[in-house]
Parts: structure tokens; C-alpha cells; sequence
């Protein structure tokens, strides 16, 4: 029996191995240019832009005492209020996530001394969304009138995504098309057909301008906040056939 088991391994070796040379090779034959045609690479990209319709900032407060307790304390109150007013403001809950506690002791340095501890530093931080961008200025007011003192951002995107890089994929596709007729009219031929199509990453850039915040001397005017656009790029790289 071991004198017949090895001539039928190295025969179901040799049948694998043709097979997977076999596809293979039907894998590069799918790609090859026909005998009386041409394959055309082209590399095309669009891009496709909305109005932010959700603005995503955080807030929070950083308070100081002479001891720990005493600082997270003073701190929590003036959470309280905070929260309330977010809530006040529309933000629903699940738009409120909070982003970092953190408690830390305070030093004063001395040359040749050691640190000594001279307090302590509370701060609570939330991460917020805001759905209606009309209303984003009177929030950040509401916000610092309620106790915050500490605010970042605000960064914009776009709801509906996907839509929007549907958008910029098709533009993608159809600017490259007109390309493959450009190119195969100059040689007095024709497309066939598509061969391949790949997608490389798109991008947001950042949306411009961003929020501009200013010191207020009347408390009646509200922060002013400019949402600019916000763009999403499709990358498209489609192989064409051309033929008479």
C-alpha cells in the first residue's frame, strides 16, 4: 500500500497544480486584449460637494481647587448646568457623549526643589452634534452662559454620505467614458466595452471656511458660525476595449 500511496499523491499534485494553472491563466486571458483590439486605461476623478447639514464640537469645564475633592465638586455643579442647558438647547441624547473625565494635581517648580502640589484641576468633556446648523452660533452662547469653558471646533459633515459619493462616483465614471471616446475617435475606432473598473479612496477635505468664533460686547448677537461645503472625490482607474 505506501509503494501505491505516493504515485497517487504526486498525481493529485500534478491535477492541482494544472488546475490552478488553468485558472490563472482563463484570469489573464479575461484581461488581454483581443486579437483585433486594444485595451485603455483610464484614470479619472470628480467630485461631488453638499452643505454640511450636522456640525460635531465638544465642550465642557475645567475647574481648579486646593484639594481633589474640592475640584471635582465645583466641577459636577457646573456640569449640572451644562447639561441642562444642552438639553434645553434640542440636543437629543443620543447626540451627547462624554469624551473624557479627568482630574490632575497642579505644581509650582522651584529651582533645585522639588515640585510641590499647589491644587488640584477637575475637567469634563462631551462631544456633541448639532442637526440644525441655523441654530449652531445660539447654542455655543447658550453653552458658555451655562458654564463651559473650555469649546473645540465646531467640524461639519454631511448626513446622507453616501449619496453624495454616489454622486462623485458617477460623474467619475462618465468623465472617464467621454475620455475612451476621445481617445478611440483618434484612432478610428470604437469602445466595446468596459473590461475592469477599480475604485480608489475618496476624501472630505476639511469644509471652508471653518467656524468663526469672536468675542461678543452684546449678548443679544449670536456666535457666527460659516458652514461652508464639504466635498467628497471618487477615484476611478476603468480599463476600456476599443476595436474597429
Amino acid at each position: 500500500m505506501r509503494l501505491i500511496s505516493r504515485p497517487l499523491l504526486l498525481a493529485c499534485g500534478l491535477v492541482l497544480g494544472t488546475v490552478s494553472m488553468t485558472a490563472t491563466a482563463q484570469e489573464a486571458a479575461a484581461h488581454a486584449a483581443p486579437s483585433d483590439g486594444t485595451l485603455l486605461s483610464i484614470s479619472a476623478r470628480a467630485e461631488a460637494s453638499r452643505t454640511p447639514d450636522i456640525a460635531t464640537l465638544s465642550t465642557g469645564v475645567v475647574t481648579q481647587a486646593g484639594d481633589a475633592n474640592a475640584a471635582m465638586r465645583a466641577n459636577a455643579e457646573q456640569m449640572a448646568g451644562l447639561m441642562s442647558a444642552i438639553k434645553a438647547a434640542g440636543i437629543a441624547e443620543r447626540d451627547v457623549q462624554t469624551s473624557g473625565i479627568n482630574l490632575s494635581p497642579q505644581y509650582r517648580y522651584a529651582e533645585n526643589q522639588p515640585p510641590v502640589i499647589t491644587g488640584y484641576q477637575a475637567s469634563n468633556t462631551v462631544n456633541l452634534k448639532v442637526r440644525d446648523i441655523g441654530k449652531l452660533g445660539q447654542v455655543l452662547d447658550a453653552l458658555v452662559a451655562s458654564g463651559a469653558n473650555q469649546i473645540n471646533g465646531p467640524t461639519f459633515e454631511i448626513e446622507d454620505a453616501d449619496a453624495v459619493q454616489d454622486e462623485a462616483r458617477a460623474a467619475a465614471l462618465k468623465k472617464a467614458q467621454a475620455r475612451a471616446e476621445i481617445y478611440a475617435g483618434s484612432l478610428g475606432m470604437r469602445v466595446r466595452r468596459i473590461v475592469s473598473i477599480s475604485e480608489g479612496g475618496g476624501f472630505m477635505p476639511p469644509p471652508r471656511p471653518m467656524m468663526a468664533m469672536r468675542a461678543m460686547a452684546e449678548r443679544s448677537a449670536d456666535t457666527s458660525v460659516s458652514p461652508g461645503e464639504s466635498i467628497l472625490s471618487a477615484n476611478l482607474d476603468v480599463v476600456f476595449e476599443l476595436g474597429r
